[in-house]
């Protein structure tokens, strides 16, 4: 399971979704496009791995 931070509420839904319409319709969708890859890209970095892999030789 990722980390959720302070401030993540704005970009997921209470069921854990990402938000990819803009919040407001005067709000640039290209940009919120990027804050929410950026939030994402953040998810993939502080994830830990769900499933160990084991190499068999």
């Amino acid at each position: 399971m990722s980390i959720v931070q302070r401030g993540d509420g704005k970009f997921q839904y209470s069921d854990g979704s990402h938000k990819w319409i803009a919040p407001d319709p005067d709000y640039d969708q290209e940009v919120w496009d990027e804050q929410v890859r950026q939030h994402k890209q953040c998810h993939l970095v502080n994830d830990q791995p769900k499933v160990r892999i084991q190499r068999l030789v």
